[in-house]
């Protein structure tokens, strides 16, 4: 199978908000649990950036999933 970045971007960050979502995390709380800014986590959900592993660690901590967990989704 052969994605575009975007692609796999986009679909990456709708996976985000639904695990955000699912715990009932705002994205405030979950930038506050992370470390970093509102901003940034609605730039990964929305596919505006391509943020670090650390970054991605931070977010699979705050939203109590595996890293792996981060990446099961499909792509549409």
């Amino acid at each position: 199978m052969n994605i575009s970045e975007e692609t796999f971007l986009i679909n990456f960050g709708i996976h985000v908000r639904q695990l955000r979502e699912k715990k009932g995390i705002s994205q405030k709380d979950l930038a506050n649990d992370c470390g970093i800014t509102k901003s940034q986590i609605s730039r990964i959900e929305v596919a505006k950036i391509n943020t670090s592993v650390k970054t991605l660690v931070k977010i699979a901590n705050a939203l109590d999933v595996e890293p792996k967990e981060l990446f099961d989704f499909s792509i549409k």
